[in-house]
């Protein structure tokens, strides 16, 4: 089984609101996310929260299954990685990490990773635009024990450049992989 764990923990400090709550399209930029993976196939989708967890955690209900960080504010995105590796340690058989404020990131690219993974490719999936890493990435059960035991400031960046022998790069022809949103002019941008 291949879990999606959905990093939406931040403080959203740049964009000065909660971005996760924020609307894109006929939704929020979250559900926006969640409502791609479920598309995509992935039955099974861990929401990691922290920043304006009350609101998030309304906002998304029962839908999926949510675990809160009370490390966000210090423990970076890597506290919530392995937050999401530990919580799913039993059940899955890879994970699939995520951007909470990635509501451009298309069905077809997290289908391919996840193909790429089942079709026995690699440990570790990428996908690629440009020669550029984006999301979502693919993280086999057997690399957990190496992310969950690195230390701040270490990061998932540098789990990524370690291993980059054993990673299997997917090609992606579009650019949603790489965008997210940090800031107002980012939200515009893409928004529109």
């Amino acid at each position: 089984m291949i879990t999606a764990i959905i990093l939406a923990a931040g403080e959203s400090k740049r964009m000065g609101e909660p971005k996760m709550l924020m609307p894109w399209g006929k939704s929020t930029v979250l559900q926006t996310v969640i409502s791609t993976f479920q598309a995509s196939g992935v039955k099974d989708i861990l929401v990691i929260t922290g920043g304006a967890h009350q609101q998030v955690e309304e906002l998304i209900g029962k839908t999926v299954e949510v675990v809160y960080n009370e490390h966000y504010q210090t423990g970076e995105m890597l506290s919530s990685i392995q937050l999401g590796l530990s919580v799913k340690k039993r059940e899955a058989s890879a994970a699939l990490i995520c951007l909470g404020d990635q509501p451009q990131v298309e069905e077809r690219n997290v289908r391919n990773v996840c193909n790429a993974f089942l079709a026995g490719k690699s440990e570790i999936v990428v996908p690629s635009y440009e020669m550029q890493r984006g999301h979502p990435w693919l993280v086999a059960r057997p690399m957990w024990d190496e992310i969950l035991a690195m230390k701040p400031p270490k990061t998932a960046r540098d789990f990524l450049k370690k291993n980059a022998r054993k990673i299997h790069y997917v090609i992606v022809d579009n650019p949603s992989i790489l965008a997210d949103l940090d800031t107002p002019e980012d939200y515009a941008k893409h928004n529109s």
